[in-house]
């Protein structure tokens, strides 16, 4: 069928005279169908050549890769027949008997159900009972059914016997986006085939086939921005390349996709990219200013920039890959140039706070200024040493300073092995060379690390004022409810005790899980205070796992184990039975006292009882 035939056929189906691209060019056999899923199209040819025919096949993959359009593609290969061919074939060239009524879903040996309308065993066992009929007119009755993950445990359980052992005029074609949610006994009854991606240069390669037979003008960074946008979609993108032609009055335009999707200059990604990593925050603010100005969203810039961080990352190790044809002339070359002269730690940086910093501004009532932050957050990290230089200088400073290394000599007074004092040092060290130079960067993250010994840094005497504060060891959700009781922070220690469920707890790093009902400002708080109380910089963020119970419902399981200990205590059994309708409110474990101890001849470590354990003596209320 010619293009002139086929559009004059969809505008005599549709009566407005219009039909999207997406219907309008959805593949009819196998050849269309070769666009990025080769590996399927090839075992399907071999299997119909060699007349290796499976009962059921499993299509999954993401959505407008083409899962259903796949289905109806072999059905018609299924139940293809002209006059010169009765057999099951990948070649479609010419259209069979059946294949105009398969393709339209019209065809009643070809049944398409929706699962997300149909979930339930009722369904299933129509179709089970059905099954047992011959196809009217085609070769097969072939069901396909559309997002099968939807179909309820019964429905599949029902579907197994039939699925597994099925006449043998019956085929089943199921789709699916979420495959992991396919019970595997019905996947191990079918044929898997995963549906790739599409490339962005297959996309931009679709796409200009399809504007040349429209006689629509194109710019090719107009489509490499529309292809960028599917995500490995056609259908996706043949959707936004529709509303591009109606957005540009027929002609595809850069600058009217930009606008349109509200991307930003890819150049200026580029210069946004360079301001940030010479740390120039005055360039960089102005920048996304401007693009903010010009319509850019502030979150697609951040993932944009977060693109060409991977990109720059990627050319260090894979310069091929510039010969991307999405990719424009200024993003190739500046990437490369990129590639060769930032460290992969600094890309690495940029990145992490990147992935870190996109969903705060998605989620912030205020996306500009969340992501004016992030900006201000990357350029000022340009500054910060990498984390293996910054442990190379204290290691450096902590061998020059406070005492001297393990193979030199003791000085003399000083006792053989034992350590001279700081200020001793100084002068019984004096002939020594200078000491370098304190370095220009910010040496932050240098006294975030505990010291064990009294040492110094550039040899400089220091007054016992200007001594940096001991650090206060945090191991437990326990010690920062502690810290906050005696800093007095009522507040803060009801909601730790809480809301707060912890996951993972180091020395600067404390990964939680909060609660339903704690307050947005609790990880950030909880952060400036363990900093004020602790003296080292703290990272405070949200965990997926579960993490463990807060305080409060430690405190109450407790509570409830003592009072369980209680019941089958035989003295307090003997007085709930004395006493009927008598129950136990309270059990406070009370430690014994040292005379006690003394009197049963127990160390004071023995008298130490576990949670939960009802000693002699303890209290309980009835």
């Amino acid at each position: 069928m010619s293009d002139t035939e086929r559009q004059s056929q969809d505008a005599a189906s549709t009566g407005t005279g219009y039909r999207v691209l997406a219907r309008k060019y959805r593949p009819k056999d196998f050849t269309d169908l070769m666009v990025g899923q080769e590996p399927m199209v090839r075992t399907l040819t071999n299997a119909f050549e060699t007349s290796r025919i499976a009962q059921a096949y499993m299509l999954t993959g993401v959505r407008g890769v083409g899962k259903t359009t796949t289905a109806r593609i072999l059905a018609r290969a299924l139940n293809y027949k002209t006059a010169e061919i009765d057999k099951p074939t990948i070649d479609l060239r010419v259209p069979g008997e059946h294949c105009q009524a398969i393709m339209e879903g019209r065809h009643v040996d070809v049944i398409e159900m929706d699962a997300a309308s149909h979930t339930g065993i009722d369904d299933i066992r129509e179709i089970i009972e059905q099954v047992r009929y011959r196809p009217v007119s085609a070769r097969y009755k072939v069901y396909i059914i559309d997002e099968v993950h939807m179909l309820s445990t019964q429905a599949f359980n029902g579907l197994l016997k039939t699925l597994e052992e099925p006449p043998e005029h019956v085929k089943f074609i199921f789709a699916t986006t979420e495959i992991r949610k396919v019970p595997i006994t019905v996947l191990s009854r079918c044929q898997r085939f995963d549906l790739r991606r599409i490339s962005a240069s297959d996309l931009v390669g679709l796409f200009s086939t399809i504007a040349a037979k429209e006689g629509i003008e194109a710019e090719p960074d107009a489509l490499a921005m529309i292809a960028r946008a599917a995500e490995g979609s056609a259908r996706d993108g043949l959707s936004l390349m529709d509303q591009a032609i109606a957005h540009g009055g027929g002609v595809v335009q850069a600058e009217a996709v930009r606008g349109m999707l509200g991307l930003a200059d890819r150049a200026r990604i580029v210069d946004l990219f360079q301001h940030i990593v010479r740390g120039d925050v005055a360039s960089a603010l102005n920048e996304f200013q401007s693009q903010y100005e010009a319509g850019a969203n502030p979150v697609v810039v951040l993932t944009d920039l977060a693109d060409f961080t991977h990109l720059v990352t990627r050319l260090k190790y894979v310069p091929d890959a510039a010969n991307d044809p999405s990719l424009s002339e200024v993003e190739r070359t500046k990437a490369a140039e990129f590639a060769q002269g930032v460290a992969v730690t600094t890309l690495s940086r940029i990145w992490q706070m990147l992935l870190k910093g996109i969903p705060e501004t998605e989620n912030s009532s205020r996306t500009a200024g969340a992501a004016e932050m992030v900006l201000i957050r990357l350029a000022h990290a340009a500054h910060l040493p990498a984390p293996e230089d910054a442990a190379r200088r204290l290691a450096e400073f902590s061998n020059e300073g406070g005492a001297p290394r393990p193979s030199s000599p003791a000085p003399s007074g000083s006792g053989g092995s034992t350590r001279v004092p700081y200020q001793t040092n100084v002068t019984a060290r004096s002939a020594e060379p200078a000491p370098r130079p304190q370095p220009a960067g910010p040496t932050a993250m240098l006294r975030a690390v505990p010291n064990p010994e009294p040492q110094s840094i550039g040899r400089v005497e220091t007054k016992p004022s200007e001594v940096p504060k001991p650090v206060v060891p945090v191991n437990s959700i326990g010690d920062i409810v502690d810290l906050a009781a005696e800093k007095r922070d009522v507040k803060l220690k009801a909601l730790v005790r809480n809301f707060v469920r912890p996951v993972r707890i180091e020395p600067g790093r404390l990964d939680v899980n909060l609660t339903e009902g704690a307050p947005g400002t609790l990880l950030n708080e909880l952060a400036v205070k363990l900093k004020e109380w602790t003296g080292i910089h703290w990272i405070v963020s949200t965990s997926r796992e579960e993490g463990g119970p807060t305080m409060v419902e430690a405190e109450a399981k407790a509570q409830e184990q003592r009072v369980s200990d209680a019941r089958q205590d035989p003295d307090v059994a003997a007085i709930l039975a004395q006493f009927p309708g008598a129950k136990i409110i309270d059990v406070r474990v009370r430690a014994p006292t040292p005379e006690e101890e003394a009197e049963e001849g127990r160390p004071p470590a023995a008298a130490e009882s576990e949670e939960g354990d009802i000693l002699p003596g303890d209290d309980i209320e009835f």
